[in-house]
């Protein structure tokens, strides 16, 4: 465990050899008593190098991918308020201090910094991006029952006990999703501030990819939504199954009651066997949403250990 100021400000990079000079010195700037950690994804083009001579402390996570940077980032250091940004140069450092102070003074375990109530949807010169954040974050709102209106940005700051009892479950950019759907579901503290978003510069080029990379975040919206809720998502196909028995069902039941005969065998057959299904669904539902309610109360358990060592340690 490394401790030394209250702020780490974390930056996971993979080729950003033409802006992370620029983001390291800039919030340095506005963050002069943060330690200032760039974690090098196996870059090409001496990131690490031109991250090092800003004054960063350069670490090293060589599974490739987001989520597994993020993992050791909160594994590794142990601090009161981490700072996540990327190393684009695509996220003001004016707004560092108000999230920073934030988490600090107890007001917010997670702050996010909201790009698409600012100038997201101006700057960014990809539709399909704009098309996708608004579908993540109408599936998340509305399967989650929140109003949150920046699911995927990067920029955010956390809590000690949000860093440390977080399961890093992704590998790739659905990082932030899943960070979002955990705070929600385990009731932290969620505050966001309005940030301006500034497109990449010239010669910066994005390592998300729309489709892939986009279908990987809606399948990890899937997987969460049947993890985290899953009463609700049993339940969802329980209906489907029985709306599906009901209309192959129905016409063989009304033939009957009128003529006392079944013309249709492999449509009762059918029906029945969703019928079964529909009510293995609901039951698995139900037993699933116990199992889910006893974990949440094994967590805010985990989460007084926590805590209790962080009082410990101070």
């Amino acid at each position: 465990m490394e401790k030394k100021n209250k702020i780490a400000v974390l930056i996971p990079c993979y080729n950003e050899s033409k802006t992370i000079e620029k983001v390291v010195k800039d919030y340095k700037k506005v963050l002069p008593d943060a330690d200032i950690y760039v974690y090098d994804n196996n870059s090409k083009d001496d990131t690490d190098k031109i991250a090092k001579k800003a004054g960063a402390i350069v670490k090293y996570e060589y599974k490739q991918g987001k989520g597994n940077v993020i993992r050791s980032m909160f594994r590794d250091l142990d601090y009161e308020c981490y700072l996540m940004i990327d190393g684009d140069d695509t996220y003001p450092s004016e707004n560092a201090r108000e999230m920073c102070d934030l988490v600090l003074d107890g007001k917010a375990d997670m702050v996010i910094g909201d790009r698409l109530s600012s100038t997201y949807f101006t700057e960014n010169k990809r539709p399909f991006h704009n098309f996708g954040n608004r579908i993540v974050r109408f599936l998340i709102n509305k399967i989650f029952h929140n109003n949150i209106k920046d699911i995927m940005t990067g920029y955010r700051a956390f809590s000690y006990d949000f860093v440390k009892g977080f399961p890093v479950l992704s590998k790739g950019f659905e990082i932030e999703t899943e960070m979002t759907i955990h705070a929600v579901d385990k009731n932290f503290k969620l505050v966001e501030i309005p940030v301006e978003y500034r497109d990449r510069p010239a010669g910066s080029e994005s390592k998300l990819n729309t489709f892939s990379d986009g279908f990987k975040v809606l399948k990890t919206i899937g997987t969460l939504f049947k993890e985290y809720r899953p009463q609700m998502f049993f339940n969802i196909l329980a209906l489907l199954s029985f709306t599906i028995s009901a209309i192959l069902g129905i016409p063989v039941l009304v033939s009957y009651i009128k003529t006392g005969l079944v013309p249709r065998f492999p449509s009762l057959i059918v029906s029945s066997i969703f019928l079964v299904i529909a009510l293995l669904m609901n039951v698995c539902g139900t037993i699933l949403g116990v199992i889910t309610k006893k974990h949440k109360q094994q967590y805010e358990l985990l989460q007084n250990i926590i805590r209790q060592n962080k009082n410990l340690n101070k």
